[in-house]
């Protein structure tokens, strides 16, 4: 039996057996396999299959329906290839048959994943930062301090000058 592997980031490993004739995929849950992503559109193809081929045909999606990179109306999928529907690519894997010689299929490839907060919190943990020469050490900003200490200066000078000119007018 065939079947669609979703190879995309945070889908993966998600598969759907082509046990009917007809499959519908597509954004809304009255598809045969919903898949709920915006770059699909609401009823975005469906795969037909018969005997031993498979048929994609686009339902008019907005962002396409692509066999190895090529744009499709309908194409026939073979094992391995990979069929992209807007941004979601799967691929068509097929159990080889008991009554002929097994054909070696493509493994289903693990998408690397991100690192985890956790993860990166325990990695944290025992980390030392040096922070001597990393030019992440605190500066010792003079400019601040000589700017400071002219306002000061500044405000006290002001402030003689207006009691001599309050003491003289008297």
């Amino acid at each position: 039996m065939a079947k669609l592997v979703l190879l995309s980031a945070g889908m993966t490993g998600r598969t759907q057996d082509l046990k009917a004739e007809k499959t519908t995929i597509g954004r809304v849950e009255d598809n045969t396999f919903h898949i709920a992503e915006p770059s699909i559109s609401s009823h975005h193809c469906e795969v037909v299959v018969r005997g031993n081929d498979v048929i994609v045909k686009d339902l008019g999606s907005t962002n396409g329906t692509f066999i190895n990179g090529e744009r499709i109306s309908e194409g026939a999928l073979k094992p391995g290839q990979i069929l992209r529907l807007g941004q979601v690519e799967m691929r068509l894997e097929a159990e080889a048959s008991s009554s002929t010689t097994p054909k070696k299929l493509s493994q289903t490839m693990v998408m690397q994943r991100g690192v985890s907060l956790t993860e990166l919190e325990q990695t944290a943990r025992g980390v030392a930062f040096d922070t001597k020469g990393s030019g992440f050490s605190k500066k010792d900003n003079k400019v601040n301090k000589i700017v400071i200490a002219s306002c000061v200066f500044l405000g006290v000078v002001i402030l003689a000058l207006l009691l001599y000119v309050f003491t003289m007018a008297k």
